[in-house]
């Protein structure tokens, strides 16, 4: 255990390590207290840890999370194009993936799935499970290195397409995704992000979008393994559900499924692979109510334990990140 001061505020504690945990070295302190150090020690540390713990400070409430959180910079973006469902809290504050308890959540980084991301997400647990619950972290580089070279340069070089079919019951409905009700708002953010849009006969909507499989931080210059493919793939579903699916709506309506770009078949060994690697870098620590995680999206993946017994933790994301790749990949609004 490495305990240290931060040289601008020494009454805080740093102990090293993924992640970097951050105490007061005296009772009764806020967040809001400590927010100007705290805005300092996360600029100088945080693209190098990847993580940073604040713990043991008063419990600040969701209202005081998100004015610390927007204390550091940059707005609170709202949930847009989102995989899973989340409820809003309040202005940029969401629920975390609504999943049931019992369910875990493999690590990801936060949107992989598509060209533009936030660059930080934060968690603020508000109150902790009695049992489990917690949020699991990796750090993205060390899985780069540790993923097979041939496999780390397949990704790279063809890329990835995701394939969604929304609602039906089976996933998240489009108006949800899209936080709108108009099929012409969908359109044109599809063609603003270079995501192709389908509206199928029944009116429900198809997206294709062609994204990274690895990614280089636009600041560290670290290269990062950055994609969601093992959480898309048939291959992630239970052989039981994956089976009712094929037979019920078959390959093409499937929720959710992804390919290399150029539309070729993910093998279910290199997901398996991956998915080896990431429980190998996977880092577990347990919340306490009050506790802030602040995350570099990029350099440190996050996931979800299942747990028992009431547990209240709530997102934020900010510096969204990337950029249109519409021109490379226009859209083609079909049928509506």
């Amino acid at each position: 255990m490495n305990i240290s001061t931060f040289a601008h505020a020494p009454w805080l504690h740093l102990e090293q390590g993924l992640p970097l945990r951050v105490t007061p070295g005296q009772p009764g302190v806020s967040l809001a207290d400590a927010a100007q150090a705290l805005r300092e020690l996360s600029d100088s540390a945080l693209e190098r840890t990847g993580a940073i713990l604040f713990s043991g400070f008063e419990p600040a409430g969701v209202e005081g999370f998100q004015q610390f959180a927007s204390s550091f910079g940059h707005p609170l973006l709202n949930y847009e194009f989102g995989s899973t469902p989340r409820s809003k809290v309040s202005g940029g504050v969401y629920t975390s993936t609504e999943y049931p308890a019992h369910r875990s959540i493999p690590l990801h980084n936060e949107q992989a799935y598509t060209n533009q991301w936030p660059m930080r997400i934060w968690f603020y647990c508000a109150q902790a499970a009695q049992s489990g619950g917690q949020t699991p972290i990796a750090d993205s580089r060390e899985v780069y290195r540790r993923i097979d070279p041939a496999l780390r340069e397949r990704f790279a070089r063809k890329r990835l397409m995701y394939v969604r079919n929304y609602g039906n019951g089976l996933d998240v409905a489009w108006q949800q995704v899209f936080n709108t009700e108009d099929p012409a708002q969908v359109e044109h953010y599809c063609r603003e992000r270079g995501i192709e849009c389908e509206w199928k006969a029944d009116g429900e909507l198809r997206t294709r979008q062609r994204c990274q499989g690895v990614a280089t931080h636009p600041r560290t210059g670290d290269r990062v393994w950055f994609n969601q493919a093992h959480l898309f793939h048939l291959s992630a579903l239970d052989p039981e559900m994956r089976e009712v699916l094929l037979d019920t709506v078959g390959h093409e309506d499937l929720p959710r499924n992804v390919y290399y770009a150029d539309g070729s078949p993910l093998e279910d060994s290199a997901l398996d692979e991956v998915r080896g690697v990431l429980d190998a870098c996977r880092i577990t620590f347990d919340w306490a109510s009050g506790d802030v995680l602040l995350l570099d999206n990029m350099l440190t993946a996050h996931a979800r334990a299942p747990f028992s017994g009431p547990r209240k933790v709530v997102v934020a994301m900010t510096e969204g990140h990337g950029e249109s790749l519409a021109a490379d990949h226009p859209t083609h609004p079909q049928g509506r």
